[in-house]
């Protein structure tokens, strides 16, 4: 049947799933139909079954008859009589099976559907991430919801009207506010309308918001960085680092780059950063360049840039760091000399302008090289690039001979200028000057100018010339040049370009003026007619001047007259005319004279003197009126000039760029349009002329004061003399020094230690625009408490230092300090300050730290393993504690003090520090070295702020541990297969297992802990040597197995390793060399490739109290004596190397096992009348019988030697010990002084070796009480079954202590079926002794144990009435129930089988399949040379034989189940009656009932008195147990099991009320209450009776109960 949601396909059918009625009303019809279709090819008959409810009913026929291709219409009614849900089914039948039509009719009702939860994507805090779901209207009805939206989710839209099946997104924001995990329940409310909402359905919105985090990042090596340093930056060259932002967070991060600063500054904000908001993704980074363009020459530059992150916690800062440079240029050479020029010609020199600075150097010569002097440049103004050099030709062309000197400036924008000296002599026929040379340069100036001395004697030696006298006339006046200071070479630049002083004498340095020209700049107007203005020069010196000025024929500036001459201190003036050859147009000149000093006639001597020159700096124009000006195209770099804050001159200069590459442009200082700024502020030059495309430098001078405005003045440039203006914005104010502390006014210190230092750290900004120098000032008394990391030193403009405050309190109480800061700008001498006032206090305290436990103890610690623990500290006291810690150790071993040693506990940290009321964790571990207690105090002591102890130890904690070492313990142990006859005491003894744990328990040496890995084998350095005994079988035997249990009784667990040859790294041995084996090394191959002996498991782990069973084998394959070393390993314990030995023998050779070659009998005591019997067995492994024989010579020989007293006497030495029996030899030890007797015995084997034991024994005359205990003295732990081991035995020795002889005890022991399937069944061997007396009994012998169930066993020793010490094995044989009734089974089907072959036989002529019956023997056949034997071993199979067996059923004889054999030793030492109440006096009162009659079956024959007590004891006895213990009846069950106790109670009662009394066995009064007693016990462990009292009202009542 298959289909859609709209059709259903059945067997060739085809009709609609489902009707469903909507808006219905009750008591009303309601008819749909179903229409079913036969789209098959064959005719449809149908059967319809009618709805089981009454509310639907079908109206047509029952059956149907649909021809293919046809369809049919089924009307199906519907009739509600109330207004609930219905539901029912039409069922349509066919042949080929029937299909359903649902029948459904529910309420209309609203009906929203929402998802359970809804998730949101990982958001950052106060970020937002967004979801959607949908919400999906259910029902046919119009539905109005209305969601009721939880912080910090918002939900929209949050109402709405959805129609039928109408579907809307809702769309989900997640705006967490804090990290957290957020689970929040949304409830949309939906009805009819907003009134009517009374529905409602959940949301769970579920989010996550973790804490946005960014880092700032070094692009290089991805390190955090917190500043960055952009380097050196040419001014007007504007340099770029970046750095980037990571966000190692998994949320994306929105971040702002702000300044942490952003107040206005005089300079403008230098840095620049070209992102400044943004988001990074998780794992994502954001490159941000940094742009730095300084402001200033030479000046340092510091910002600071903080990154806020939304939402994040962290706001890491940055520092930006610059410095800038401007242009660094000297000429090479500073002196040029043209030498002597004729009239009419020219010379020509080059001169080299390097520039080493990264800046690009914007030069201009302030000369006019456009033929007003005399002197011109190849370029007048040009740039030098970075680090290079250009080199010009200077040309010099007089008009008229003289000697011409002038010092020429040659100006860098943002920089000093460079001044050069041009030396020139012209001459004519007629005239011929003293020609200047570098030398008269250096005489003139003196020696006032080391740096113009400097240069010049760069250029030539000094002294005087060869040809003319060099003196000059020094007058007063200049002999006082050494006294004045050295002058700038931009304030020399200032004063020549002013017209105050020429160059020369500016540069000798003197404050007086040779000449000088008033005014030196002048601007024309042309107006149609020549212009003319005056300039004066003045004579300042005391000697004559000839004036003479540089003409130029093509000029339109002209002087009238052109030379003159001028009286000392005397002034004369000169015509300057303007007029121009071409109108309308610009004009500019720097007009230069020069001034001659007159020779002195009276020396009569020609000296040299330098001439003086002046300039005239003229401009003008020719335009006419109504004519339109040139209009300009200029620039100003930069248009604001910013001086140094500072109240000293200073200098900046500015580039005007004539743009206009056809046009010229002239420009002039307009003075009256601030004429306040026009005083203050000078321009030099403030007026000229500039070539189209050319340039301009301004040089501006001022000294800015405190009433200047902040925001500048502007500085008016007229230019064309024409309404044409630039401004140039002057900022020239001073700005006091401004410094802020972070803290404010205030810093407190936490409460301080006495004797401690606590450190603070305080921010110092300087908000100026100069570097800042500070210092602070503290009183000296408070020098002692209180102090700061630097006290004075220097704070770059808009920086941060972060200073380090100390304070160190001497005593408890409260200080405060008055700490003053004076600060002042750098360029200042300091004498006038700034103060601000600083407050610092700080109280000192005692302070101290505790343990949270002052005792820990670490229990027990594996020794040579690293012990980690914490030891929580917590410091209560109000103050910060600096600490050191001390350790003292002691080891206790047996109570006594061991000697020092070195300490073993380490902390992690010995020194440290823990803030006032908090906590820390102080990590320590301990390397323990012997097995032993430690015990550490650890103290500390408190530390000063001089890194010394200023307090005395005080005790922290006390740490204790116990150190222990891995061991391991045989706690039992369990042999199979040929050794499974063994007793345990014997097992244990051949093993060697009690020196074994000895060697486990005891403590590992150094060469324990070395790592078993050697090249020879076994190792050598292993010295404890153990040998397990696999004693010795015949060959083909089953194997040897001894399962031992290894216990854990430490704390620690325990990695144990059985290491075997093979498992060794051995490098090449002798074979491999010589190509042949050494004997030992072919017994090992022939070992290992026959594995003789295994071990299995051969590693594991066992962790504390755990137990694990390891089985030893060894197989009798081959025949011979085999040794095999293994080496037992415990990590960081013992070695002990385990010599197995096995001895495989013949089938048919006789041999006996002894348990050693040297027995020590137990001391005797001299004299004593009836001496201890003591036993040495011999155990027969084999399969013959073994008849052996004591030599007796030797002890009668000894008895000779010992004045023919019998010392030792073998009570029965000759005997037979059968195959798989032990045989006891019995020996009396009768010692005659004491001394230590020896004797070797030979023991002769019939038809095999002889074997020498030696026999020691010690004579004493005193014996103590032996040791209570077993003979295994092991720690008692609750036994575990081996694998395999179906029964338990709750003791596996019993020791009955030291008793008198003809004495009878009783011991109970239980077996446990631990199984919880099988069935099994017991029964007990027990053995004889003393001429085959009994002398044990088990009660019951043999039973079985169903799964789970426990049984009680009573153990019965009667000792016999000669001493002896008894070592006695008593056996139980376990069998599986199933197993036994299986082999049952299968035996009498083969004796059914064996005994209808016997009697049936068959004669044919077809082959048949025979049965052939055999009997497997019990034993392999001996090995003998009769021909007779009744078994044969079958010979290995061929092929051919094979195939034969194939036809042939072979029928074998089933084998009886092999039984497990539980082994329980019994040891006890009797003695004789008077020897044991001499000995054992504290004993003796136990065994007060002595028998005079060693017959116990003996009637006692009593009188009347007698009898009436005897009654009395028993009336008595057995009244208080029936009263006392058996209050209420007992069930049914009880009744049959102490139906015996009760008879042999009633003769007893009987006795009573009878007038004659029988004699009354003494036995039977013993078993009676013996049997009484142990029949309760037996019904207690069956939970037949509970012997425990229940609560009751009185504490008297007790009830005994059975099972229920």
């Amino acid at each position: 049947m298959y289909g859609n949601k709209e059709t259903i396909r059945f067997a060739g059918l085809e009709a609609c799933p489902e009707l469903v009625w909507d808006n219905w009303e009750t008591m009303k019809d309601l008819t749909k139909n179903v229409v079913v279709k036969n789209i098959g090819n064959d005719l449809k008959k149908l059967l319809v079954r009618p709805p089981r409810s009454s509310y639907f009913s079908v109206l047509t026929s029952t059956k149907l008859i649909i021809s293919p291709g046809m369809s049919v219409s089924i009307p199906v009614t519907f009739k509600p009589c109330k207004m609930c849900d219905y539901g029912d089914t039409l069922d349509i039948c066919g042949r080929d099976g029937k299909f359903h039509v649902k029948l459904f009719a529910s309420l209309s009702y609203h009906n929203l559907e929402v998802p359970s939860s809804v998730t949101l994507p990982l958001c950052a805090v106060q970020h937002s991430s967004h979801a959607s779901f949908i919400l999906k209207n259910l029902s046919i009805r119009q539905t109005f919801f209305q969601w009721k939206s939880v912080t910090p989710f918002q939900l929209s839209p949050e109402q709405g009207l959805l129609k039928p099946y109408e579907e809307c997104l809702i769309s989900v924001t997640f705006l967490p506010q804090e990290a957290l995990a957020y689970q929040r329940q949304s409830i949309c409310w939906f009805g009819d309308n907003a009134e009517r909402a009374n529905k409602r359905r959940y949301v769970l919105l579920q989010g996550l918001a973790n804490d946005p985090y960014l880092q700032l990042r070094n692009l290089g090596n991805q390190a955090q960085i917190s500043s960055l340093h952009v380097g050196s930056v040419a001014l007007g060259q504007p340099s770029q680092e970046s750095f980037e932002i990571f966000n190692p967070s998994l949320v994306t991060a929105s971040f702002s780059l702000v300044r942490l600063f952003d107040e206005p500054r005089l300079f403008g904000f230098e840095f620049t950063c070209d992102v400044t908001k943004g988001e990074v993704e998780p794992g994502g980074s954001q490159r941000v360049t940094v742009t730095y363009s300084p402001s200033s020459v030479d000046s340092n530059s510091v910002e600071f840039f903080t990154l806020q992150t939304k939402g994040g916690l962290n706001h890491p800062q940055i520092r930006l760091t610059g410095h800038s440079t401007g242009p660094k240029v000297w000429a090479s050479p500073s002196v040029v000399d043209f030498g002597c020029v004729q009239e009419g010609e020219s010379a020509v020199r080059t001169l080299e302008l390097v520039n080493c600075s990264a800046a690009v150097a914007v030069y201009q010569w302030d000369l006019d090289c456009t033929g007003n002097s005399v002197f011109r440049m190849q370029s007048a103004g040009e740039s030098v690039l970075p680090h290079s050099s250009i080199t010009l030709q200077v040309v010099y062309g007089p008009s008229q001979p003289g000697a011409h000197h002038r010092r020429v400036a040659c100006l860098l924008l943002h920089g000093e200028p460079v001044f050069v000296d041009l030396l020139g002599t012209c001459h004519s026929e007629l005239q011929q000057p003293v020609i200047l040379k570098p030398e008269h340069l250096m005489v003139s100036r003196g020696p006032g100018n080391p740096e113009g001395a400097g240069n010049a004697s760069q250029q030539s030696s000094r002294g005087k010339s060869e040809e003319q006298d060099v003196s000059f006339p020094v007058e007063k006046v200049h002999r006082e040049v050494d006294r004045t200071p050295m002058m700038s070479t931009m304030e020399e630049f200032f004063q020549s370009s002013h017209g105050c002083m020429d160059a020369a004498s500016l540069s000798s340095s003197s404050t007086l003026q040779h000449v000088s020209v008033v005014p030196n700049e002048l601007v024309f107007d042309h107006k149609g007619k020549p212009t003319s203005t005056c300039v004066c020069i003045t004579n300042h010196s005391s000697l004559k001047l000839s004036l003479v000025w540089t003409v130029s024929k093509d000029s339109p500036f002209s002087l009238n007259p052109s030379s003159d001459e001028l009286a000392p201190l005397k002034s004369t003036s000169f015509k300057v005319t303007y007029n121009p050859k071409q109108l309308n147009t610009l004009h500019g000149a720097q007009l230069e004279c020069f001034a001659y000093p007159q020779q002195n006639a009276v020396t009569g001597k020609q000296q040299v003197c330098l001439p003086w020159c002046v300039t005239v700096r003229v401009i003008g124009h020719s335009f006419q009126p109504q004519q339109k000006h040139f209009l300009p195209v200029c620039s100003l770099k930069p248009p604001t000039v910013v001086f140094p804050p500072m109240s000293a001159t200073s200098y900046m200069t500015v580039l005007l760029q004539n743009d206009d590459a056809g046009l010229p442009l002239t420009f002039c200082l307009d003075h009256n349009s601030n004429p306040a700024l026009a005083e203050s502020v000078s321009v030099v030059p403030s007026c000229g002329f500039i070539e189209p495309a050319g340039r301009q430098i301004l040089t501006i001078r001022s000294t800015p004061t405190e009433d200047s405005p902040v925001e500048g003045s502007d500085l008016t440039l007229e230019l064309n003399a024409a309404a044409f203006t630039k401004e140039l914005r002057v900022v020239s104010v001073v700005e006091k020094p401004r410094v802020s502390l972070e803290s404010g006014s205030t810093l407190c210190f936490q409460p301080t230690d006495v004797g401690a230092q606590t450190e603070r750290t305080l921010h110092i900004r300087n908000h100026s625009c100069l570097p800042t120098r500070f210092k602070w000032i503290i009183p000296e008394p408070e020098q002692r408490f209180f102090s700061v990391e630097t006290d004075a030193g220097e704070l770059a403009a808009n920086d941060i230092l972060v200073q380090t405050w100390c304070f160190t309190p001497e005593e408890e109480k409260s200080y405060a300090l008055e700490a003053m800061l004076s600060f002042w700008h750098s360029h200042s001498d300091g004498s006038i300050s700034s103060n601000l006032a600083l407050t610092v206090t700080g109280s000192g305290a005692q302070g101290y730290i505790q343990a949270v436990k002052s005792h820990l103890d670490l229990r027990d610690v594996l020794l040579g393993s690293h012990c980690s623990f914490e030891v929580p500290l917590v410091n209560s006291s109000p103050c910060l504690v600096s600490f050191c810690f001390t350790i003292e150790q002691k080891i206790m071993d047996d109570s006594l003090i061991l000697d020092v040693e070195p300490i073993i506990l380490q902390l992690e940290s010995e020194q440290g520090t823990l803030p006032s009321h908090s906590t820390m964790q102080l990590l320590a571990s301990v390397l323990l070295l012997r097995p032993a207690q430690y015990i550490w105090t650890i103290s500390y002591q408190k530390v000063n702020a001089n890194g010394m102890v200023s307090s005395p130890a005080q005790t922290v904690c006390e740490v204790r541990a116990q150190g222990v070492f891995p061991t391991l313990q045989v706690i039992a142990a369990y042999a199979t297969g040929a050794l499974e006859q063994l007793a345990k005491t014997r097992l244990w003894k051949i093993f060697s297992l009690h020196r074994l744990n000895e060697q486990l328990m005891s403590y590992p040496t150094i060469t324990d802990l070395r790592t078993v890995s050697t090249h020879s084998w076994p190792p050598s350095f292993i010295k404890t040597l153990l040998d397990l005994n696999f004693s010795s079988s015949p060959v083909d035997s089953a194997a040897s197995s001894v399962r031992l249990m290894f216990y854990n009784p430490q704390s620690v667990p325990v990695d144990w390793a059985f290491l075997l040859p093979e498992d060794q790294q051995r490098e090449s041995e002798y074979w491999a060399e010589t190509g042949q084996f050494s004997s030992e090394e072919l017994s090992q191959v022939k070992l290992q490739e026959n594995k003789l002996f295994s071990v299995v498991p051969r590693s594991g782990t066992l962790l504390p109290g755990q137990k694990r069973a390891v089985e030893f084998s060894y197989c009798h394959d081959v025949v011979g004596t085999h040794l095999f070393p293994v080496v037992f390993t415990l990590s960081s314990g013992r070695k002990v190397l385990l010599n197995f030995h096995g001895t495989t023998s013949e089938a048919d050779e006789p041999v006996l096992q002894f348990d050693s070659q040297r027995h020590v009998f137990t001391p005797g005591l001299i004299g004593d009348q009836c001496p201890q019997l003591q036993t040495y067995d011999l155990h027969n492994g084999g399969r013959v019988p073994v008849f052996y024989s004591v030599d007796t010579a030797v002890l009668s020989q000894l008895q000779i030697d010992n004045f023919n007293h019998p010392v030792l006497i073998c009570l029965n030495p000759e005997g037979q010990v059968c195959p798989g029996t032990t045989t006891t030899l019995e020996w009396i030890f009768s010692p005659l002084e004491a001394k230590m007797y020896q004797v070797d015995v030979p023991i002769h084997i019939r038809g095999g070796a002889t074997t020498w034991v030696r026999f020691e024994g010690c004579g004493t005359t005193t014996l103590g009480s032996r040791q209570c205990g077993g003979p295994d003295p092991v720690q008692r732990v609750p036994m575990v079954p081996f694998p395999g081991q179906g029964l338990l035995l709750s003791e596996d020795s019993v020791f009955l202590e030291d008793i008198p002889v003809s004495s009878t005890l009783s011991r109970i022991v239980f077996l446990t079926n631990v199984s919880s399937m099988d069935s099994l069944t017991f029964t007990w061997i027990l053995p004889q002794q003393q001429q085959d007396v009994q002398v044990v009994q088990m009660r019951p012998e043999r039973g079985r144990l169903a799964p789970g169930e426990c049984v009680l066993c009573v153990l019965t020793f009667s000792s016999s009435h000669y001493p002896s010490d008894y070592q006695l094995d008593l056996i139980c044989q376990v069998f599986q129930e199933a197993a036994v009734t299986q082999y049952q089974r299968e035996l009498h089907s083969w004796e059914e089988e064996r005994e209808r072959q016997q009697k049936e036989f068959l004669f044919t002529d077809k082959p048949t399949n025979v049965i052939i019956l055999t009997e497997k023997p019990l034993t392999p056949p001996l090995k003998t040379d009769s021909p007779m034997r009744k078994y044969q071993t079958l010979p290995p199979l061929t092929l051919k034989e094979r195939a034969e067996r194939r036809r042939q059923h072979v029928w074998q004889r089933p084998e009886a189940p092999q039984p497990f054999l539980l082994h329980l030793q019994l040891t006890a030492h009797t003695h004789g009656m008077h020897q044991y109440q001499t000995r054992f006096p504290h004993l003796f009162r136990k065994f007060l009932r002595y028998q005079s009659s060693l017959n116990t079956h003996d009637h006692v024959s009593v009188d009347e008195a007698q009898r009436e007590d005897v009654e009395q004891i028993l009336t008595s006895m057995f009244s208080d147990i029936i009263d006392e213990l058996v209050q209420t009846p007992p069930p049914s069950s009880m009744c049959s099991s102490s139906a015996p106790a009760e008879n042999s109670m009633r003769p007893s009662g009987e006795l009573g009320n009878s007038s004659t009394t029988p004699c009354v066995p003494r036995h039977v009064m013993e078993d009676i209450l013996k049997n009484t007693l142990q029949n309760l016990m037996m019904e207690a462990v069956r939970g037949e009776m509970v012997l425990i009292p229940l609560p009751s009202p009185h504490p008297l009542d007790q009830v005994i109960k059975g099972p229920h």
